[in-house]
């Protein structure tokens, strides 16, 4: 096991009236889940449902409210100053955005420099070869170290911010819908590139998306997420094969598929619940089409046999 993540929680304050009472949006509500060395894990869910959030703490972008990121004995979530510095080399980030994540002033080999100078020892020759090396890792030319980021197509773009994030040699590396702002044509590519560099160098991947079909392409496992907590977990083929939370199962009713595979399509009804005023009981009791008197009072309890896990007092199956 690399990374131990144990009742996860990230709340922001809202403003409110100078004399009313504090008010928090709680944007991730007991998470925990674990990664192992080299392995992919799927993060899925709707718009909201808190997963960016969650690959924001574990790198530290977001200040965790509760619970713990344990990473080599270290908790993430409490570190601080010299202790979190020390360790922001063993993990990084690819964001969602392959425009706004690269400053347009700088080289490309500025930008990949000011992480090797930060987390990598040598020269400047030194440096500017392994720049070299991390862009022809990334199926770019070395020669396009002195271009300019606008001088990039998307899909190069993205393969740059994948270059930095490979920079410090990390132990695992958030990937945050790295390919929902790129063409389909080339969403493939990358998504095959992040599975080359994991065999290559056992380097961890959360892969975040809402696109369950990318993310079963390229999990391991899979854990889904409703409202800011997890309602199913399971190895990505018994995950798609056998879905037991019908929210799951709604997502993957909503996957395109070539051949007709016979498999119901499930439209949830209305929209998902404010996380300011979340539902009583499950959470997704709502919009459910399974829901039991229970769902409504009673949140239900995680339940897991053979390495899938789920929420829900009247499961799919």
């Amino acid at each position: 096991m690399l990374l131990s993540v144990k009742d996860l929680e990230v709340s922001y304050p809202l403003r409110g009236s100078l004399f009313g009472k504090k008010r928090f949006l709680k944007a991730v509500r007991g998470v925990s889940f674990e990664l192992d060395k080299s392995e992919i894990l799927g993060l899925v869910g709707e718009s909201g449902c808190g997963k960016s959030t969650i690959g924001r703490a574990l790198v530290r972008l977001e200040k965790p409210s509760a619970g713990s990121i344990m990473l080599n004995g270290v908790d993430l979530a409490q570190a601080e100053g010299r202790l979190l510095a020390e360790h922001r080399k063993d993990f990084q980030m690819v964001f969602q955005d392959p425009y706004g994540s690269l400053n347009p002033r700088l080289t490309i080999f500025s930008a990949l420099d000011e992480v090797l100078k930060l987390h990598c020892k040598g020269d400047l020759r030194s440096r500017r070869a392994r720049a070299a090396e991390l862009l022809v890792r990334v199926g770019l030319d070395a020669d396009y170290l002195d271009r300019y980021p606008h001088q990039f197509s998307g899909g190069q773009r993205q393969r740059i911010g994948i270059a930095r994030a490979l920079a410090a040699n990390p132990l695992f590396i958030v990937a945050d819908e790295p390919v929902s702002a790129l063409d389909v044509s080339v969403q493939a590519s990358v998504v095959n590139l992040l599975d080359d560099i994991r065999k290559e160098t056992g380097c961890s991947f959360i892969f975040i998306a809402h696109d369950l079909a990318v993310v079963e392409h390229i999990s391991d496992r899979i854990i889904v997420m409703y409202l800011g907590k997890i309602v199913e977990s399971a190895p990505a083929h018994e995950l798609v094969g056998n879905p037991r939370h019908p929210y799951t199962e709604a997502l993957l009713s909503a996957v395109p598929e070539v051949k007709n595979s016979g498999r119901e399509k499930i439209v949830l009804s209305g929209d998902v619940p404010s996380p300011l005023e979340p539902p009583s009981g499950c959470p997704f009791h709502p919009r459910c089409r399974r829901c039991l008197d229970i769902c409504r009072t009673t949140e239900p309890q995680w339940q897991c046999a053979d390495s899938h896990g789920f929420a829900c007092f009247n499961p799919v199956g």
